[in-house]
């Protein structure tokens, strides 16, 4: 599936619009454009243009869509109405008050709700009064203008979404114009005809990942940190845990606890005060810990786990791996990495677990495919959306692009100076996966915000150190990108 097919949530459109931004598409361009294309298909629609057509518009961007849509088609010599439901002062964008502005120097404007004659004489009515933020039952003055729309009986053509979609006394069209892509719950039940118009969102936008991913960061402001993260971890190797333990801790966990074999739990111990560190088994872990492994995840309150990193490649470690994943498939998401990521690949499928995101770096996403990965790029989007599709998982490949797919849809990730590529970043990706999966965040939305996140924290690094950054420093960057993050959002 494209990425321009794929349903999206608000949020998600959010995310969208955010990263169009930031590759240079103008709330006021996309607007513009919006207003063009809903006017394009009213014009194909009405079937008696001698009739004027009624625009009732709400006073966010939807409104704006609709007093857009409005200006062209007086521009092209179409008679037309528009009722504002609440005062232009009300208008909360300005690109809407822009808008708003220069349709009511053309279009006879009204506010307050639409005259019920009036939209009866109209020869078609454009719904433009609540887009994709909406959200609960529509509440006045909303409620009172859909019923008087309905009642008119007259077509009506919606913007982006009918208004009050999925809720009692929702607006129910004969066409709907949706923007970019479709959104999650339109059916043609509820929305008719659904039209699908571009408005000029680049179209990496669509798939590539961007500043925006910061907004499906799931700590709400004000909230309390609350999601505990375990690490399963180490033998051979004490420092790949402790990275992962304390990037989870700055990504947002409130606690994390290290599971790792005796001889490395000293040293990751003294890696941070921070971590909780529980010695299971002797210098690497052997399917006989599995048993001391459940016991004490038992004794603990945890969200995730992540394991894999630093565990070494002893075929007794790896059949512990392989016995492990299984044990742990019921009990909650799993962020798998490293060396147990052969035992999460060729698990068997079961419906009835939670679910796992693999995050293979090009190596080892070469010794899971049994052969190099593509380089054509097409070629390489979709082995990964069927290698992730055919397994149930979410797939985080990373590489020069990150490939991120949860089987319907492939993201990319760009967002990464070359001097990360370094031991230890990748154990740094995986604890911030984690944590953001314990906070509540879907595999998709976790491994997006976290290829980006790592990248902007490897970025701000290198700018300081360039080849000389450690993975550390990529740490130490995760907090100052997040917030730099929440304060350009307000």
């Amino acid at each position: 599936m494209t990425a321009d097919a794929v349903p999206r949530t608000p949020r998600e459109m959010a995310v969208l619009e955010a990263n169009a931004s930031a590759r240079g598409a103008s709330v006021d361009d996309l607007m513009e454009q919006a207003g063009r294309v809903v006017a394009e298909e009213v014009i194909a629609r009405l079937s008696d243009r001698s009739k004027p057509v009624a625009v009732v518009a709400g006073s966010g961007n939807n409104g704006g869509d609709g007093t857009a849509a409005a200006f062209y088609l007086s521009q092209w010599g179409q008679s037309v109405e528009l009722w504002l439901l609440k005062p232009p002062k009300d208008l909360r964008t300005a690109a809407a008050r822009r808008c708003f502005d220069r349709a009511r120097r053309r279009v006879p404007t009204h506010v307050g709700l639409p005259d019920r004659e009036a939209l009866q004489r109209s020869g078609l009515v454009v719904d433009a009064m609540l887009g994709i933020g909406q959200a609960g039952s529509l509440r006045p003055p909303y409620d009172e203008a859909s019923k008087r729309i309905q009642a008119s009986g007259r077509p009506i053509v919606s913007i982006d979404v009918p208004s009050g979609l999925g809720s009692p006394g929702a607006v129910v069209p004969h066409w709907t114009v949706t923007l970019t892509c479709p959104k999650v719950g339109m059916t043609p039940a509820t929305c008719g005809e659904i039209l699908v118009r571009s408005i000029g969102i680049p179209p990496e936008a669509l798939d590539w990942t961007g500043p925006g991913e910061f907004l499906l960061f799931p700590i709400s402001p004000g909230r309390a940190r609350s999601a505990r993260v375990v690490v399963i971890g180490g033998g051979p190797f004490a420092g790949a845990p402790a990275l992962t333990a304390m990037a989870a801790l700055r990504a947002g966990a409130e606690r994390a606890t290290v599971l790792v074999p005796e001889p490395a739990s000293q040293a990751v111990q003294q890696f941070a005060p921070e971590l909780v560190v529980r010695p299971i088994g002797r210098e690497r872990f052997r399917p006989a810990d599995v048993p001391g492994i459940l016991a004490q995840l038992e004794r603990e309150r945890f969200e995730v786990v992540v394991l894999g990193m630093g565990f070494g490649r002893d075929p007794e470690t790896l059949t512990f791996a392989n016995v492990l994943v299984q044990s742990l498939r019921h009990r909650g998401p799993l962020v798998v990495d490293a060396d147990a990521l052969e035992a999460a690949w060729n698990a068997p499928e079961d419906p009835g677990s939670f679910g796992i995101v693999a995050t293979p770096n090009q190596g080892e996403y070469a010794r899971l495919l049994g052969a190099p990965p593509p380089k054509d790029p097409v070629e390489s989007i979709r082995v990964a959306r069927e290698s992730a599709l055919a397994r149930k998982l979410t797939l985080l490949v990373k590489g020069d692009p990150d490939l991120i797919s949860d089987g319907s849809v492939v993201y990319r990730n760009g967002h990464h100076d070359p001097a990360i590529s370094v031991s230890g970043v990748g154990d740094v990706l995986a604890g911030v996966t984690a944590a953001l999966v314990a906070e509540g965040a879907n595999g998709l939305e976790a491994a997006r915000l976290a290829a980006y996140w790592v990248g902007e924290a490897g970025t701000r690094a290198a700018s300081a150190r360039s080849y000389g950054i450690i993975a550390s420093d990529v740490l130490n960057e995760l907090g100052p990108a997040l917030a730099d993050a929440i304060r350009a959002e307000r």
